[in-house]
């Protein structure tokens, strides 16, 4: 199962039949009841990581309007091929977790109470599961900086019996919804940590380009990003920061001793560019902890997610070379197919 990428397609179908894709509809439909039990019977970990480190799949961009795909606008807007690619990888056993919005969250419990009425096993017991909050600066609208909390609440997350909340701003200067979404943030913070649950946060300092808005990446703006957004909420204790890697990312690091993870950024032609960064980032500094990747591992042209996921796994908690990295993504290949298929048909 080790093949090269150019004798390897990825095909959602033959891991994630369609047949069971339609059947979340009928849950959503006639058993409502039953998600809500699933998840709060879910078995969560003692503790946030196994090791102090952390990989989480992210699978929130539609709930913002980001659909577009490489040069295909609304290549992420197909749920049968967005969730069969997320399922592919965190039913890897390895694979930590994944960061999601109300509906993906709901899709993967409803495919794993269905699973495990087949089998009597669950393959998200013990996965870190964080709720996406704050989607309501749609892509391109007037407000896309007023990122306002339409998703997840912290009360939701904790009935639920999710690990924590993921948020986001972005500071444009000249635009005052920056900082309404800023003390958004702020706010779920301190009632996330009064809960007992964990905040991760991305702060993210933008410019207009072209009537789009591109993150700002250089060493003096990811050192003020990164200093101001820890300070937010009345303790960063729960806190881990998601920052974006440029080639100084040791001096980012150093602004602050919270928990950083390596933020994965837009699409890639393939894995090396983002497995030669996060090799480098997670050697920068103690505090590198981790990553939280969507696209670049979900949507990777026709290779496996799950053999670039694990990739990038075994970067981040074994300390992998890139070359040693990208031998496991050729073992990793084509793994495990039936997981699904075997029961389902």
């Amino acid at each position: 199962m080790g093949s090269k990428p150019d004798q390897f397609l990825f095909k959602v179908e033959d891991f994630f039949p369609k047949k069971l894709f339609y059947e979340i509809t009928d849950v959503r439909v006639d058993s409502r009841e039953e998600i809500i039990k699933q998840a709060k019977k879910r078995k969560r970990r003692a503790k946030l990581t196994r090791d102090g480190k952390l990989i989480i799949l992210a699978a929130d961009h539609p709930g913002r309007r980001v659909t577009a795909l490489r040069n295909d606008p609304i290549g992420m807007g197909d749920r049968f091929e967005y969730l069969g690619r997320v399922l592919r990888v965190i039913t890897d056993r390895d694979f930590d977790g994944v960061m999601a919005t109300t509906d993906m969250v709901e899709d993967i419990i409803i495919v794993d109470y269905l699973y495990q009425k087949k089998t009597g096993k669950s393959f998200l017991d013990e996965k870190v599961i964080i709720g996406c909050m704050n989607r309501g600066g749609h892509a391109g609208s007037l407000y896309e900086m007023e990122d306002v909390f339409t998703s997840y609440t912290p009360e939701s997350l904790k009935a639920m019996n999710l690990d924590g909340g993921k948020m986001m701003y972005r500071l444009d200067p000249t635009d005052h919804g920056s900082l309404i979404t800023i003390r958004e943030c702020a706010n779920a913070i301190t009632e996330l940590g009064r809960l007992g649950l964990y905040s991760f946060l991305e702060p993210a300092t933008v410019e207009s380009r072209e009537k789009k808005y591109a993150f700002k990446t250089d060493l003096e703006t990811l050192v003020r990003d990164a200093g101001a957004a820890a300070a937010l909420g009345e303790t960063a204790l729960y806190t881990w920061l998601k920052i974006s890697y440029n080639e100084d990312f040791e001096r980012v690091a150093r602004s602050t001793t919270l928990p950083i993870m390596l933020l994965g950024g837009p699409a890639k032609e393939s894995p090396a560019e983002t497995i030669k960064s996060f090799e480098k980032a997670m050697k920068s500094a103690p505090n590198v902890r981790g990553a939280m990747v969507g696209r670049n591992v979900t949507f990777v042209q026709d290779d496996d997610p799950r053999a670039v996921a694990m990739g990038l796994s075994a970067i981040i908690h074994d300390g992998y070379s890139v070359d040693r990295a990208m031998e496991y993504i050729g073992k990793k290949r084509g793994e495990d197919m039936d997981f699904f298929s075997a029961w389902s048909r």
